[in-house]
């Protein structure tokens, strides 16, 4: 969610990125709409916001979950505002740096909401071999929640993530890829989506922790095929 009228000055009024900003923009009603729509299929409705004016028009609207964009890592001031207005945060800690993620993540842990880390190369599309998904454990230990907000147009590498004890996986859907937008090229249409889910299933399932002796299924295996070809009196 953002406001153009708060949009300061920049670049972006001469290269056609204003005109862009001004026509993606939602309104307050289409908000409360999608809200209303995703509630009534049973999904908790999510935003990302830019800008503490922003962040406080979603507070407004009684929405207690909420994420912080990567483009906002280091406004401070917008962390510290939702840190004190939601119950939930997303933290998308993408193009930034060790020192830029530390203090931010040093604001959350400190307020009473919840929050999870979101690990995220902010480049539209990321390509497999910069998901550096292995940034993954560094974070989490800084926090124990932590997510994927995925921009490649893999089905695979967020289950991936998932062997690395991601919470949370954000990725973008869409009903046609040659739709306007840059998004669309890369965001996962129905079935790849539906492919997606599948593979992170089959990754929450392979980490199951069965500890380290052998498990009941292997009973058989144990009792009735070991030393099978070894004759008992050798020596």
């Amino acid at each position: 969610y953002w406001n153009p009228e708060f949009l300061k000055p920049g670049q972006w009024d001469h290269d056609g990125r204003r005109e862009i900003y001004n026509k993606a923009a939602l309104t307050e009603s289409k908000v409360k709409e999608l809200k209303n729509i995703s509630e009534n299929e049973g999904c908790i409705f999510l935003i990302s916001v830019f800008g503490t004016i922003g962040a406080k028009v979603i507070a407004d609207m009684g929405i207690k979950n909420i994420k912080i964009p990567s483009h906002e890592t280091t406004n401070i001031p917008l962390i510290k505002f939702c840190s004190n207005n939601f119950d939930k945060i997303y933290f998308s800690a993408g193009a930034s740096t060790e020192k830029e993620v530390i203090t931010a993540n040093e604001i959350l842990k400190n307020a009473e909401a919840e929050y999870t880390l979101m690990h995220c190369v902010s480049s539209y599309p990321c390509s497999d071999q910069n998901a550096n998904i292995g940034r993954i454990n560094w974070l989490k230990t800084l926090n124990d929640a932590v997510g994927y907000s995925d921009h490649t147009g893999s089905t695979v590498i967020p289950a991936l993530t998932v062997a690395q004890g991601v919470t949370s996986i954000e990725k973008h859907f869409t009903t046609d890829k040659d739709l306007p937008g840059r998004d669309n090229k890369f965001a996962l249409d129905p079935d790849e989506f539906k492919d997606m889910c599948t593979n992170i299933r089959a990754a929450e399932n392979a980490i199951i922790n069965h500890g380290i002796d052998f498990q009941e299924i292997e009973r058989d295996t144990v009792e009735n095929y070991r030393g099978r070809w070894e004759p008992q009196d050798y020596t």
